[in-house]
């Protein structure tokens, strides 16, 4: 297992070249990803479908032989466990039932019940074990709780995410008790991913750049910490890799404070500044996504020059955010051979 080269990586040793894999790897940029989806149904559908989410998890495996598969799932299934109900518009995106108020927190499941709703993911993990590479890492994840109580205050993502900053203001109490349901289901949820056969599990915070900075240690870095500490005590030398999105120079405050093994980048983040934080943990990132369409050189000279900025230490080489549907296949074929020579 240590001889893995992301595992490698998170340990703390420079692995050359870097060991890489995409966000949102497995998805609407592959025709066979496209094909899968069809023969499921639904989104939620193909979620909950252990045999076709793993499929979907080793299409780029096979073609790309990346270093780590992620599990195929989406960060809004533990609310969905925890009641809410959630569907997904096509060409818009999700669409839950909202939890405004202490009392409606207070409807949700309790955390003991999640695991009826989330079984089939766990499913999905064990035949991932058995059926990946020998060499190729398999990463579990989850959204982080602020990221996941916008969605459920909200009801949808919004641009700046203000029904839930409007709830922190207005019922403060609420969305404490909110932000506790959602992390203690969590690190249940995680926990199960683990003994299910994850070897890495990662945390999304993809609205962390819209808390308004003295509620940042609050909401995004103690739960996190909380998160962190209760795998480390249940489940130790598991790693983890926190992904606090657009949080500019908030990004070192936390990684000090929640003791995550990996630090992903997103793309505004310079090498120069991230070679700071790397000499700290291991860095992942963090290429512009949207070099993924335009290809060419473009590609290739800013994967390079990613390459050569975090060349000093431990990195996964990975985008900024995740891959986007207008991404050409043949891109990531250049992509490794600009990494991996």
């Amino acid at each position: 297992m240590a001889e893995k080269a992301i595992l490698k990586a998170l340990a703390g040793e420079r692995v050359d070249p870097p060991p890489v894999w995409l966000m949102r790897q497995a998805g609407r940029y592959l025709p066979e990803y496209r094909a899968t989806r069809e023969k499921a149904g639904s989104f939620l559908d193909l979620c909950y479908n252990p045999e076709l989410a793993a499929e979907v998890t080793l299409q780029p495996i096979r073609r790309y032989a990346f270093d780590a598969a992620i599990l195929f799932a989406d960060i809004l299934l533990v609310p969905q466990a925890l009641g809410a109900d959630l569907r997904f518009v096509e060409g818009e995106g999700p669409r839950l039932s909202t939890v405004t108020s202490a009392a409606e927190v207070a409807r949700l499941r309790p955390v003991g019940e999640i695991d009826a709703t989330l079984a089939p993911v766990y499913e999905t993990v064990r035949i991932l074990r058995q059926e990946l590479p020998p060499e190729t890492t398999l990463i579990g994840f989850a959204g982080a709780p602020w990221t996941v109580a916008t969605y459920m205050v909200g009801g949808r993502g919004t641009p700046d995410q203000a029904p839930a900053r409007e709830m922190i203001y207005r019922d403060p109490a609420g969305f404490d008790a909110l932000i506790d349901r959602i992390t203690e289901a969590t690190t249940a949820y995680l926990l199960a991913q683990i003994e299910a056969g994850a070897e890495v599990v990662k945390l999304f915070d993809s609205w962390a750049g819209a808390l308004p900075g003295p509620w940042f240690e609050r909401y995004a870095i103690a739960p996190v910490r909380r998160i962190v500490e209760s795998l480390r005590a249940a489940a130790p030398g598991v790693p983890v890799i926190g992904f606090p999105r657009g949080a500019g120079g908030n990004y070192a405050r936390f990684l000090d404070e929640t003791g995550v093994e990996g630090l992903a980048l997103d793309t505004s983040v310079d090498p120069y500044w991230g070679a700071r934080l790397q000499a700290r943990t291991c860095v992942q990132g963090n290429l512009d996504p949207l070099l993924m369409v335009i290809g060419g050189e473009a590609l290739t000279r800013e994967a390079k020059r990613i390459v050569d900025g975090f060349r000093g230490g431990p990195h996964i080489f990975n985008l900024g955010h995740g891959i986007t549907p207008q991404a050409d296949p043949d891109h990531v074929h250049r992509l490794l051979e600009a990494i991996r020579g």
